[in-house]
C-alpha cells in the first residue's frame, strides 16, 4: 500500500520500516501509542463495558502499580525529582532513560500528572514545545493524545512556522494515563514524602562530584558542536563554575507520611517544587500557607519552605511571582444556546510523532468522544463591577502589593485596567471531563471572594444563572532567578542541583515539561558518568536556539534572566521557519538517541523513515516539469500563473513542481493533483505501447501517489520556506555583526513610530533605555525580529541624518 505512494529505489526499506511499526503498534492495548504504562485488558472486553467502569478499572489497576514502585529499597540514587508535576515527570523519566537509578519525591502519589490550572495542553508556541519534547522520548505528548477529548490546530489559517497543536484534556484522564506510566517505567522509583531540606557538603570552591566537560579542552567534542552549542557547554562546564561554587550535592532529607524523617543520598537532585516554594493562597483578603487546592476538596497542599530557606541561605537570587485559577462552573446551569460552539477538528493532529507516523487518531477521535468547547464574552457590566470591586483583592507580597503575574495570561482586573478602553474580553468555556460537569472560564482569572466571583460572572452570556462550584484564588510563590543556572540547568552555586519549571520564573505546563526533560537529561548523564570505573565527565545535553524552541527557552532564562512569569510564543524564536512543529522529529529524535534519551526502536524508525518519506517527496516534485502553459491550463484557479504564464515568450518554459510550489497560495494538494494527472496520462500512452504484463505492471507502479498525512505538511513547509529560510539565515548573520552599534539616547520608543514592536518591548526598552543593541538584546521579553526590525529603524535614521548633513555641506560650499 504505502510503495504505491513512491516510485523511488529507497521503497523497499520504507515498506520494511513501516511493516516493522505496523506489527509492533498491533501488539498495544485499546490504549494505542506508547505501551508503556497501559490497561492490560482484551479489545473486545473492553468495547463492552461502561465508561464509569472503565475507568474504575484504570483507576485500581494504575493506583496499585502506584503503591507497589514505592521504593523500599537501599535509599541511596543516581539521582531525586523533587515534585510530581510537569517539569518533574519529564525530569525523572528524562533521567531514567539515560541509565540513571532515578527516585521522584513527591508529597502526594495520588496528585501526580495533576492539571492544577487549564485542563489543556498545547497552543502557539507551546505546542511546538510539546512535540519536541515527545521527540526527545519525553511522556507528555502520549499521555496528552490518550487523554485529549477536543483538538484544534491554532493559527491553521497562517505559515506552518506559526502553527500549534492544542488539546482540551480530560483532567481524570490525563493523571491516570501518566500515573500509568511513571508507575511503570523502567530505572524509576516513586517515592511518598515531602523534601525537607537538601543534604550537602560545602566549602568554598568544593570540587564537584559530577562534573561535565569543557569543550575547549576536548577538540574531538569541540568539533562536534554546531557554533550555538559551543558557548552554551562552555559555560555550563564544572571548571567555568568552579570559583562559583559553594557546596556539592549529597542528597536530601525527607519526611515521610507518618512525620518521621530519613535522608536519601543522590548524585544529583532535581528541584521542581512550581508553586510550593512558600506558597501563599489568597482569594480576598484571606491569605494561606500553601501551594495549591486539591482538586475537589477545600484542603491545601502544604507549601515548601525548608528548600526556599536553603536556597535563600546560599544566596541564590529569589523573587515572588504569582499566578491565578478561575472559578469551576456548574455546566448545568449554562445557556449554552447563547454561547458561540468551538467544535473539536476531526481527524486531529496528534501531539505524538510515533502515532502521526502510523496514521494513528488519539483515542478519543477515533471512538468519537469528543466534546464541544463554547466562548462567552464579558461585557462593560462586568468591567464595571470588576473595577468597582477591586479593593476586595488581595495584597501580595510582590510589587508593592500589586502581585507579579502573566503578562499574557492576566486576570480579568489586569484586563480591565490595562485596557480600559475595550468593551468586551472573549472567555472560552471548557469542560474539564467527560464524565463531570465541571467547566473552565478561560481567561476569567479572578481572587475576588466568592460572592463577587459569582456576580462578575452573571453579566455574561450564558452565564446569567451561573453556579459556582468552587471559587478562583490566586497563589504567590518564590522563584529563582534563572540565570544563576548555566545551560544544562544546573546551578553554579551548588554542584549537582538543578532546577526545572516554575521555580526558574516561567509560567505553563509545557515550559516546565521542556526544562524538566533537560535537567533530567544533564543530571542523569552526569550522575551516570561519575559512577563509570574511570569517573568521566559528561557531555551536557544542551540544544541551540537554532535546534528547538526548548532551546530558545533555556537561552532566554539562563541569559537574559525574568523579572515575569516567561510564556513561550513563537516570536521569540529568531530561527521560527525552521523551528516547526511538524519536524520536531527530524530536528531532535536523532540528537535525542545520541544523548540516551531515545532508546525506543519504533520511535527511531518512524523518524527515520518520515525522514527518507519526506526526501523522497521533494526529490520528485524537482524532477517533474512541466511547460508554464500547461501548469496554467490544467491549474484552473490562477493561482499557478493563470494568463501571465501565457504571455507570448514563455511557451517553451518550464518549470518544476517544487518551483510551482513556492509560489504564493499554490498548494501541495494542487500541485500533486496537477503531477499525478499528468503521470496517468503518459502512463495510459506508454501502455498502449507496451509488449509484455511486465512492462504494463511496471508503468502502474510509475505514477506519483498524493502525500499521505504523515508527511504532508512537512513537505509543503519545506519546499515553501526554502527561499525564507535562507534569508532568515543571513538576517541573523548580519545581526550577530552589528549588536556593536550604538542606539541614539534621544530614540522615541511608540508605537506610531515602531508599530511592529510589541506593548511588553516599547514599555521595557522606554524604561531601561539600552546604549547599543548588545544591551538591547539582554533585556527578557525582547523578541529577536523587533530586534532586527529596531536595527533597520535605527540604521535609515543614522543614514538619513547623513544624508542631510551631507546636502547642507554642498549648499554651503
Amino acid at each position: 500500500m504505502f510503495c504505491a505512494l513512491f516510485k523511488t529505489p529507497s521503497c523497499l526499506g520504507i515498506a520494511v520500516v513501516i511493516n516493522l511499526l505496523l506489527s509492533t503498534a498491533a501488539l498495544t492495548s485499546p490504549f494505542s501509542g506508547n505501551t508503556m504504562g497501559k490497561i492490560p485488558i482484551p479489545g473486545g472486553a473492553w468495547s463492552s463495558i461502561t465508561k464509569s467502569s472503565r475507568r474504575a478499572v484504570i483507576r485500581s489497576t494504575h493506583m496499585s502499580r502506584l503503591a507497589s514502585s514505592i521504593s523500599m529499597s537501599a535509599e541511596t540514587y543516581d539521582v531525586i525529582v523533587i515534585g510530581g508535576g510537569h517539569a518533574g515527570s519529564e525530569a525523572c523519566t528524562a533521567a531514567a532513560r539515560t541509565g540513571a537509578k532515578t527516585a521522584l519525591l513527591t508529597q502526594n502519589l495520588s496528585t501526580l500528572g495533576e492539571l492544577s490550572c487549564n485542563p489543556s495542553i498545547g497552543g502557539i508556541g507551546k505546542g511546538h514545545l510539546v512535540r519536541e519534547v515527545d521527540a526527545l522520548g519525553g511522556v507528555m505528548g502520549d499521555v496528552a493524545d490518550e487523554a485529549g477529548i477536543h483538538f484544534r490546530m491554532l493559527n491553521r489559517r497562517k505559515g506552518p512556522a506559526v502553527r500549534g497543536p492544542r488539546g482540551q484534556m480530560d483532567r481524570d484522564l490525563y493523571k491516570t494515563h501518566m500515573q500509568a506510566s511513571l508507575s511503570n517505567y523502567p530505572n524509576l522509583e516513586l517515592i511518598e514524602g515531602s523534601a525537607e531540606d537538601l543534604l550537602l557538603e560545602e566549602g568554598e570552591g568544593i570540587e564537584t562530584l559530577v562534573s561535565f566537560q569543557d569543550p575547549t579542552e576536548d577538540l574531538t567534542l569541540l568539533n562536534s558542536l554546531d557554533e550555538s552549542n559551543k558557548k552554551g557547554a562552555s559555560l555550563a562546564s564544572s571548571k567555568a563554575n568552579q570559583s562559583q561554587r559553594k557546596a556539592r550535592i549529597r542528597g536530601v532529607v525527607v519526611t515521610n507520611t507518618d512525620g518521621t524523617t530519613r535522608e536519601i543520598e543522590a548524585k544529583c537532585v532535581v528541584i521542581t517544587t512550581g508553586t510550593f516554594l512558600r506558597g501563599v493562597l489568597m482569594q480576598g483578603k484571606d491569605r494561606y500557607s500553601g501551594g495549591r487546592h486539591l482538586r475537589d476538596s477545600e484542603k491545601v497542599e502544604p507549601p515548601s519552605v525548608g528548600l526556599a530557606k536553603t536556597l535563600d541561605r546560599f544566596n541564590f537570587n529569589l523573587g515572588r511571582l504569582k499566578t491565578g485559577t478561575p472559578a469551576r462552573l456548574d455546566g448545568t446551569t449554562i445557556d449554552w444556546d447563547q454561547c458561540t460552539i468551538q467544535p473539536s477538528e476531526n481527524p486531529a493532529a496528534p501531539f505524538s510523532h510515533i502515532r502521526q507516523f502510523l496514521g494513528e487518531q488519539p483515542p478519543n477521535v477515533a471512538r468519537n468522544t469528543l466534546i464541544n468547547c463554547y466562548m462567552s464574552r464579558t461585557s462593560e457590566a462586568t468591567h464595571k463591577l470588576v473595577m468597582d470591586y477591586a479593593h476586595t483583592l488581595p495584597e501580595y507580597d510582590g510589587m508593592d502589593g500589586k502581585g507579579n503575574g502573566p503578562r499574557y495570561c492576566p486576570s480579568i482586573y489586569k484586563k480591565v485596567e490595562r485596557f480600559p478602553d475595550r468593551t468586551g474580553h472573549n472567555s472560552f468555556l471548557e469542560p474539564e471531563g467527560l464524565n463531570t460537569n465541571l467547566v473552565y472560564p478561560n481567561g476569567m482569572s479572578g481572587p475576588y471572594p466568592t460572592e463577587i466571583q459569582e456576580k462578575i460572572f452573571r453579566t455574561m452570556p450564558g452565564l446569567e444563572n451561573v453556579e459556582i462550584i468552587r471559587p478562583g484564588y490566586d497563589v504567590e510563590y518564590d522563584f529563582v532567578n534563572p540565570q544563576t543556572l548555566t545551560h544544562t540547568l544546573e546551578t553554579k552555586t551548588i554542584s549537582g542541583l538543578f532546577l526545572a519549571g516554575q521555580i526558574c520564573g516561567t509560567t505553563g505546563y509545557e515550559e516546565a515539561a521542556a526544562q524538566g526533560i533537560v535537567a533530567g537529561a544533564n543530571a542523569g548523564r552526569a550522575a551516570v558518568a561519575a559512577e563509570s570505573a574511570a569517573g568521566q565527565s559528561a557531555t551536557p545535553f544542551i540544544l541551540g536556539r537554532d535546534e528547538g524552541y526548548i532551546g530558545v527557552l533555556i537561552d532566554d532564562l539562563v541569559t537574559r534572566g525574568t523579572q515575569e512569569p516567561y510564556r513561550m510564543f513563537t516570536s521569540r524564536a529568531e530561527y521560527r521557519i525552521s523551528l516547526r512543529a511538524d519536524n520536531a522529529d527530524l530536528r531532535l529524535t536523532r540528537k535525542g538517541r545520541e544523548y540516551g534519551l531515545v532508546s525506543d526502536e519504533q520511535r527511531i524508525a518512524s523518524a527515520e523513515a518520515r525522514e527518507m518519506m519526506i526526501e523522497d517527496r521533494v526529490d520528485e516534485l524537482k524532477k517533474f516539469k512541466l511547460f508554464v502553459t500547461d501548469w496554467a491550463a490544467r491549474d484552473g484557479s490562477g493561482l499557478m500563473g493563470g494568463d501571465s504564464m501565457n504571455k507570448k515568450g514563455r511557451e517553451g518554459h518550464k518549470k518544476t513542481a517544487e518551483e510551482i510550489l513556492g509560489m504564493p497560495h499554490v498548494t501541495l494538494d494542487a500541485v500533486e493533483k496537477v503531477v499525478i494527472e499528468v503521470q496517468k496520462e503518459e502512463r495510459e500512452k506508454a501502455k498502449a505501447l507496451a509488449t509484455t504484463d511486465a512492462e504494463k505492471i511496471g508503468l502502474a507502479q510509475n505514477v506519483l501517489g498524493p502525500s499521505p498525512p504523515s508527511i504532508f505538511d512537512t513537505v509543503e513547509a519545506t519546499i515553501k520556506y526554502k527561499s525564507y529560510v535562507s534569508r532568515q539565515n543571513k538576517d541573523m548573520e548580519s545581526w550577530r555583526k552589528a549588536q556593536g552599534v550604538r542606539i541614539p539616547p534621544d530614540m522615541v520608543y511608540e508605537h506610531s513610530l515602531l508599530p511592529t514592536l510589541s506593548k511588553e518591548e516599547l514599555e521595557k526598552l522606554s524604561t531601561i533605555r539600552p546604549s547599543t543593541f548588545a544591551e538591547a538584546s539582554q533585556i527578557s521579553g525582547m523578541t529577536p525580529q523587533s530586534l532586527v526590525y529596531l536595527y533597520h529603524v535605527v540604521t535609515n535614521r543614522i543614514k538619513d541624518k547623513d544624508r542631510k548633513k551631507m546636502a547642507t555641506t554642498t549648499e554651503i560650499n
